[in-house]
């Protein structure tokens, strides 16, 4: 996860089962993807074939009722979903997302998400925000592993 996640034990567990599933699908996530609107997803996956999926993480009733932005997310992705705890009322979701129910071992699609297409331009912005974050985050990580593992002057 970012350093600056602000994200509370529960949506990062949520988050993580939601990457194993996504990857399990054939899909490549990433956590905390800021969008060309400034809007931050909390996950942003591209499969294989191309399509973007956003998934929303929820922790709570409240943290869903709180924030309701999410609509402004539907113009940079091919899917969204909300990805929620197996105890959080299902109803609350929306019939225009796909639900998601995850715990930090993984998750499963309980309603898929309606499909709609994305501009290829937007398509193309997105693909290239989204490699760009995932190389610099390799980069990053690399980076300090060398750093690391360099010997310390006596």
């Amino acid at each position: 996860m970012p350093e600056n996640s602000p994200s509370s034990p529960s949506a990062v567990a949520i988050a993580c089962g939601t990457l194993r599933l996504l990857t399990d699908y054939g899909a490549a996530g990433l956590y905390e993807v800021t969008l060309g609107n400034g809007r931050r997803a909390d996950v942003l996956a591209i499969d294989a074939s191309g399509q973007i999926t956003i998934v929303e993480i929820k922790s709570s009733v409240n943290d869903f009722k709180s924030d309701q932005k999410w609509p402004e997310y539907l113009p940079y992705c091919d899917r969204f979903y909300f990805a929620v705890s197996e105890d959080f009322p299902a109803d609350l979701i929306p019939d225009n997302a796909g639900l998601i129910i995850a715990d930090q071992f993984g998750g499963a699609i309980m309603r898929s998400a309606p499909e709609t297409k994305l501009s290829p331009a937007r398509r193309r912005s997105l693909t290239l925000r989204f490699a760009r974050l995932a190389a610099n985050r390799f980069n990053q990580q690399s980076q300090m592993r060398i750093l690391d593992s360099r010997p310390y002057a006596a």
